[in-house]
């Protein structure tokens, strides 16, 4: 995408405000596929044009959850793309459908608070709640060779000396460490349990839209890319925090749930166990095209494993059946893929209600010991959302069960080395 000076961003916005979809998608598309270059701005040649990096988008729509992102370089992706029509409200009133490369123009806008969202309001930015006394929730960076990343920090009041385990929590796009921790609750299962919890910042500068870039070959493999920064980071805390190395574990949702079964895959000996909430297995994607496919109907085929593995790596898995963002059969490759090298697991599906909430399949694969080593979620009923999350945060469905609590149960019965070899 070429740069676009603020003066024509909020120009699009104002078109698009004025129900001038027409004009707002033809000064979009006309930047995005570098016809014209923006004024003020100047290019070298039309081969630079050509050549410049374009801001990495596999996204969920802020308003509507459905998958977003500039129009890819290929013939057949463009389309892909530009075939979908989404519609936003805009209060109670209808809002005209538009091109989803132009509400995906006006999220990245938003982002960098040159606008408010299409509905008139400015995007929701969660408070800060009140910690409990004694518990801190601090901000940290970590450097090296692949890059810079901040996160935030849950440090407990129920704190102990002893070694407590920690949870990293990766985000979704669009989302941000607090957005996010207060969405899933999890500082405050924390408190309960006395963990560490850590929440990885992705930068707009590493992608336009927050998202981790999962379909990066780049990024799917250990010690190198976003893995190496997400790992690195883990470590670091771990140095500086009394953390018991048995029970350290990570998490995430969407984008973020696709970097946890990265994560899980590249660093075994680190994570020892992992949870993906709507999120894809490691490898499902080699690029944009094969990312909005995967998204769409689950990776073709069965998705590489990151290497040869000698047990299982316990995974929990959280989808929703009405997920039109991830398809659901994403869930059932990830689970596939943590239980490849396992041989006689014994499976068992249990059903469920929430009180006044969703409907729910629980899927439970155990070794000759009995124990769950892969457990699954399926929410029936539900969209793209963390379930069972608290409306005080984006992407989170009150009505489902309860993904935070299941998983760090789950986490907890899975100490490092506990799995069937």
């Amino acid at each position: 995408m070429n740069a676009i000076s603020p003066k024509d961003m909020l120009e699009a916005t104002r078109l698009t405000r004025e129900g001038r979809l027409a004009e707002a998608s033809a000064l979009l598309q006309r930047f995005l596929h570098g016809d014209v270059a923006p004024p003020g701005t100047t290019t070298a040649t039309p081969t630079a044009t050509r050549t410049a990096r374009a801001p990495r988008i596999i996204d969920v729509d802020p308003d509507t959850g459905e998958a977003a992102g500039p129009a890819p370089a290929s013939d057949a992706a463009r389309k892909a793309v530009a075939g979908r029509w989404p519609t936003a409200g805009m209060g109670k009133a209808a809002m005209p459908q538009m091109p989803e490369a132009l509400r995906g123009f006006l999220d990245q806008m938003n982002q960098g608070g040159l606008g408010q969202g299409l509905d008139g309001f400015a995007r929701h930015v969660p408070a800060p709640e009140p910690l409990p006394k004694g518990a801190r929730f601090i901000a940290g960076s970590f450097d090296a060779e692949a890059g810079s990343r901040g996160y935030k920090l849950y440090i407990p009041s129920t704190r102990r000396d002893r070694a407590a385990p920690l949870v990293v929590m990766l985000h979704g796009c669009t989302q941000s460490p607090d957005d996010f921790a207060a969405g899933t609750r999890m500082n405050a299962l924390a408190e309960e349990h006395g963990l560490l919890v850590l929440y990885p910042a992705q930068p707009s500068s590493a992608n336009a839209q927050r998202c981790w870039n999962w379909f990066s070959p780049s990024d799917q493999k250990r010690d190198q890319g976003e893995p190496s920064l997400i790992a690195g980071m883990t470590r670091q805390v771990m140095r500086e925090h009394a953390v018991d190395s048995r029970r350290v574990y990570v998490a995430g949702l969407s984008a973020g749930g696709a970097a946890a079964a990265i994560m899980g895959q590249a660093y075994p000996e680190l994570y020892a166990a992992v949870g993906v909430h709507s999120g894809l297995a490691c490898g499902a994607a080699r690029d944009m095209p094969s990312a909005f496919a995967a998204m769409r109907q689950g990776a073709a085929g069965a998705p590489l494993r990151a290497g040869d593995r000698r047990r299982v790596i316990p995974t929990i898995v959280f989808h929703a059946d009405r997920d039109t963002t991830v398809h659901p059969s994403n869930g059932d490759q990830v689970i596939a893929q943590s239980g490849a090298s396992a041989s006689g697991l014994r499976t068992e599906v249990e059903r469920g209600q929430v009180p006044g909430g969703h409907a729910y399949s629980r899927t439970l694969h155990a070794d000759a010991e009995g124990r769950a080593v892969l457990e699954q979620w399926l929410v029936h009923g539900g969209g793209h959302a963390w379930s069972g999350g608290s409306p005080a945060g984006s992407y989170t469905d009150p009505r489902g069960p309860d993904a935070s609590r299941e998983m760090l149960r789950f986490f907890l019965e899975h100490p490092q080395g506990s799995a069937t070899t």
